[in-house]
């Protein structure tokens, strides 16, 4: 099981203190949402941003989940920003171009993964499986940090849970706390991204603490 913070939800301003706040309490992997202002509506980081992260925090991962639908410049710009892991989503692409930049991403080594929002059938992910290393279930829309989990989540991840075997990871995002984390795990989830419950409810690695006792 492992919780991967989204530092969408942090403080911009001080956002050092509160990456090091999380990986003192154990993190060794952030989510970190790339948001173009055209395929969701929000904007918020880009490459620099990553080739900070990596500087200063070389030991942890890199999670880029590429809200976007302008792969071609993005893809290349945040691998060599140093991204450890990639984020497509099925919704942003045509299938050639999916196929396209997994194979890319892999020629370069990076790990990738496929992202389905609610509303995206879950079938749609089987013939990706063999160029992937997990599978992002959205939870909400994307778009927006601090919605609520959709219910219908959860049998939408024990169906993915079904399709990809037991040996595959499938990640959660969207409106993680201490209640629905246990829902998805449930379900079948063992990776969640978790936004705004860590940042906004006080001390970081206590809220870290909190959820790694409730998912062991």
């Amino acid at each position: 099981m492992t919780i991967a913070p989204s530092i969408l939800n942090a403080n911009n301003i001080d956002l050092k203190n509160d990456i090091e706040n999380a990986v003192q309490a154990g993190i060794s992997r952030f989510h970190i949402d790339i948001m173009d202002g055209h395929f969701v509506p929000n904007l918020s980081f880009g490459p620099q941003l990553i080739k900070d992260f990596k500087r200063e925090f070389p030991m942890t991962d890199a999670e880029i989940h590429l809200m976007s639908d302008a792969p071609d410049k993005l893809v290349p710009a945040f691998v060599s920003a140093g991204a450890d892991l990639v984020e497509l989503h099925y919704e942003a692409m045509d299938k050639p171009k999916l196929y396209y930049w997994f194979d890319y991403l892999a020629s370069n080594g990076v790990d990738a993964a496929l992202a389905i929002s609610p509303d995206t059938p879950v079938e749609v992910v089987e013939p990706y499986l063999p160029l992937l290393k997990q599978v992002l279930v959205m939870t909400v829309k994307p778009g927006f940090g601090g919605q609520s989990f959709l219910p219908e989540s959860v049998n939408r991840i024990k169906s993915v849970r079904e399709i990809v075997g037991s040996d595959f990871d499938i990640e959660v995002d969207g409106g993680i706390n201490d209640q629905t984390i246990k829902l998805a795990e449930n379900a079948g989830a063992n990776i969640f991204v978790v936004g705004s419950y860590l940042y906004e409810n006080g001390d970081v690695g206590s809220q870290v603490h909190k959820l790694e006792k409730i998912i062991k």
